[in-house]
């Protein structure tokens, strides 16, 4: 059986590919960088980290993009020797505007070498290309309206004008018109994420819609001909948890459709699990799979009856699930980051961080403050499970308060815990938490600790992170036994409904360490290792 998410944590807008007996699955990352996350399976169980695309800076610079902004909904495929990557790179989120850009890359294999980008437009976000048996090649992608209602976290039906359709002319890296929009959507609106599909003389057309909360749904649609019209699948959706609520998986829309070399059908959506009796989701929006049919009137539909996404789903061929380890600990002893891990935005993490000026161990730069949208030393791996603990050994000498390193459940600027050593004019070495539980727009801090905890003068200090569904416990060890520091906090915060709420924010929990240093002298703080132990419960 397949277990759903089978992609825990934040994965989402996948875009499935088959290559022979290779599937892959690409995810948006929006501001983490590298970009674009690209998971492969041989058996559609298991599945493992292989590869971000996007990393360097003539593919992708994100310094100043928003919260939520950056790489959303890429496409994979597979024509002509070559994989295609198309993805939206999103510079302004909120209000009327969204500058969204589209580019395509091209790898002769995932692992690359991957092309520089050839730009292809702006007119919205959600793209995807389409290889016809003919040779010839389709872009599609959402138009986005500004002249309406659609304001940033408050979209409106308005704003989603319907999927455009132009060819893509691959030798000139350019569209060719006439461009043509294809389809409005259903009643039900908001239409976005197009991806096509070919059978049987029918073009299926698979949209996203709802928006990407609790009313999210897969709707589908279909047309002799790739300009349309195109008529509504019966149902209208094909997969949707809107009225389930008890279901386990929520929010579950936006994917694609996959054939195994045998002809079983799939479909991909995201999806999320928010905490029991909390309408939250810390591990963000997440991968699953649903197994599907065509019915005898050419349509597809879940292989169970209705349209609310299933927990476990028969697999492609009885494959044993290889469970993920209980601990990963990470040494930095490697000359490259962990895959695990990433950054914000910049393509410069030289600045940010060094494996080699201490060997075997992470050394963080302190610059901008954490949040800082363009020049932040913070390095994290995403929440896969309710319940964790993630620990660190950090070795720091702050000079003045300007100065912080330690570890951070982060979310964005607006939602994050942050228990950070610095220094206090007093006291000298301390410890304090710095935490903004979603106070959007303005970013307020609150501090946890009335009095910061004394530490010694030298030396290095255990930080930990305890999240047991909604409450984190931070704690330290200061040379001696391992003690709370501060309140439980809030841990359901870190999340897409956090502080702005569903509509504003895309991404996940992350856990991990950051370094600030706002005085501008760039001080080093050096992480000797980090683990991330999952919990039941």
């Amino acid at each position: 059986m397949i277990r759903n998410p089978i992609l825990p944590g934040f994965n989402p807008d996948p875009s499935i590919c088959r290559v022979g007996p290779d599937y892959f699955i690409a995810t948006s990352t929006f501001e983490w960088y590298p970009g674009v996350q690209i998971h492969h399976s041989t058996d559609l169980v298991n599945w493992r980290l292989v590869k971000r695309p996007l990393d360097r800076a003539v593919q992708l610079d994100m310094r100043g993009a928003p919260d939520s902004g950056g790489i959303w909904a890429p496409c994979l495929s597979y024509a002509d020797g070559l994989f295609w990557l198309v993805y939206t790179d999103v510079k302004r989120l909120d209000g009327n505007f969204k500058d969204a850009h589209n580019y395509i890359v091209t790898a002769p294999s995932i692992e690359g070498p991957w092309s520089d980008p050839a730009y292809v437009n702006s007119s919205g976000f959600d793209p995807s290309l389409f290889h016809d048996d003919d040779g010839r090649k389709w872009f599609l992608n959402m138009v986005w309206n500004h002249i309406s209602t659609g304001v940033g976290g408050s979209p409106k039906h308005p704003s989603f004008a319907g999927i455009l359709l132009q060819e893509y002319d691959a030798a000139a890296k350019k569209l060719v018109r006439p461009v043509r929009n294809i389809f409005a959507g259903s009643p039900h609106g908001l239409v976005e994420g197009p991806h096509l599909l070919k059978r049987d003389g029918w073009y299926y057309l698979t949209t996203a819609e709802g928006g990407t909360g609790y009313d999210h749904a897969v709707t589908m649609a279909r047309s002799r001909d790739i300009g349309g019209p195109y008529e509504l699948h019966p149902d209208t959706h094909l997969i949707t948890s809107k009225d389930a609520p008890e279901a386990v998986l929520q929010r579950s829309g936006h994917g694609q459709i996959v054939e195994t070399p045998e002809g079983a059908v799939y479909h991909t959506h995201l999806c999320s699990r928010p905490l029991p009796g909390v309408r939250r989701s810390p591990l963000g929006r997440e991968t699953a799979i649903q197994k599907c049919v065509w019915g005898e009137d050419g349509w597809l539909r879940l292989e169970k009856d209705g349209l609310v996404p299933e927990l476990e789903v028969p697999a492609p061929a009885a494959v044993t699930s290889k469970p993920r380890p209980e601990t990963i600990r990470y040494d930095f002893e490697g000359a490259a980051l962990p895959l695990d891990f990433q950054w914000l935005r910049t393509p410069y993490p030289e600045r940010l961080f060094s494996l080699s000026e201490k060997p075997g161990a992470l050394r963080l730069f302190g610059r901008e403050s954490i949040g800082s949208w363009y020049d932040q030393a913070l390095v994290a791996r995403r929440q896969e499970d309710f319940s964790f603990r993630a620990e660190t050994e950090l070795a720091f000498a702050p000079e003045n308060f300007q100065q912080a390193a330690g570890l951070t459940h982060y979310y964005n600027r607006h939602k994050f815990h942050f228990l950070a050593v610095t220094h206090d004019a007093r006291r000298g070495r301390v410890l304090t938490i710095l935490s903004c539980p979603g106070d959007w727009p303005n970013g307020k801090l609150d501090f946890p600790l009335a009095d910061p905890l004394p530490l010694r003068a030298d030396g290095p200090v255990d930080l930990a992170a305890e999240v047991a569904g909604e409450a984190l416990q931070f704690w330290y060890r200061d040379g001696g036994d391992w003690a709370r520091a501060g309140p439980v906090l809030d841990a359901s915060v870190i999340s897409d409904e956090g502080g702005r709420g569903e509509h504003g924010s895309f991404t996940g929990a992350f856990v991990g360490m950051a370094a600030f240093d706002t005085s501008g002298s760039g001080i080093p703080a050096d992480f000797d290792y980090f683990s991330y132990t999952r919990r039941e419960g």
